[in-house]
């Protein structure tokens, strides 16, 4: 779509200014360093739960006992490694929303949208309860879907659909929070929301992506903060 694509190109020369680029490695280097940790102490217990899950009786009975007895060793790791790239990249999301998006919300508006209206429709209290809403279903959805994950390319695409609805739910909300009325949030969120849907998929796609997705949390917030802003003003404008 051609909001999104233009979305994609302004985001990309925000990211060049100076500020920006001091946003992008620390939410992402904090997230990974914690993860690296966690991983070296807990992997042992992590590959006999995931073990333990592929043998239950449950599974078995589902899959077939042959099918759920040769469940690899190398599938579980992919596994982990999944779910450690989409917990890392959760993380810097974390932090991005919070300490990093309401300074690329400000730049974006203050350089492309100086004339846009800020009407304030949200508040701390709604951005933590939308945090917590897209973080717990997303989670829910990850631990919903493992056993499918057994399932070779199931383990790839749910994480990215799962990917695609957190990163638009965070990031629409951070992105019009400070500027749109709660009737004109809810307006952009029904006439936009395929666009949102599309912009948080290729964000699910590029977390897969090394070195790239050093940057892309903030990348995406700048995506989303051109995206959203764009889509309020044509709203403000329609008769």
């Amino acid at each position: 779509m051609k909001g999104v694509a233009s979305a994609l190109i302004e985001a990309f020369r925000s990211l060049l200014h100076p500020k920006m680029l001091a946003l992008v490695l620390w939410p992402m280097l904090v997230s990974a360093v914690l993860w690296t940790v966690a991983a070296l102490v807990f992997w042992g217990r992590w590959v006999d739960v995931l073990t333990g899950l592929s043998q239950s009786a449950l599974l078995e009975k589902w899959l077939g006992h042959d099918f759920s007895a040769t469940a690899s060793h190398f599938l579980i790791v992919v596994i982990l490694i999944v779910l450690l790239i989409s917990a890392t990249y959760l993380t810097a999301l974390a932090i991005t929303a919070i300490f990093a998006m309401p300074v690329m919300v400000s730049h974006v508006a203050q350089k492309h949208y100086p004339d846009l209206e800020r009407k304030k429709g949200g508040s701390t209290i709604d951005g933590i309860a939308n945090t917590a809403v897209a973080i717990g279903v997303y989670c829910a959805g990850m631990a919903l879907s493992l056993p499918f994950w057994l399932f070779g390319p199931l383990a790839i695409v749910l994480p990215v659909i799962l990917m695609a609805y957190l990163n638009q739910r965070l990031f629409r909300y951070d992105a019009l929070t400070d500027h749109a009325s709660k009737e004109e949030y809810a307006q952009v969120v029904e006439r936009s929301r395929k666009k949102f849907y599309l912009l948080g998929t290729l964000a699910g796609l590029l977390q897969f992506v090394p070195v790239l997705n050093v940057f892309l949390p903030v990348y995406m917030g700048l995506a989303f903060t051109h995206l959203c802003l764009g889509e309020l003003k044509q709203v403000r404008q329609a008769p």
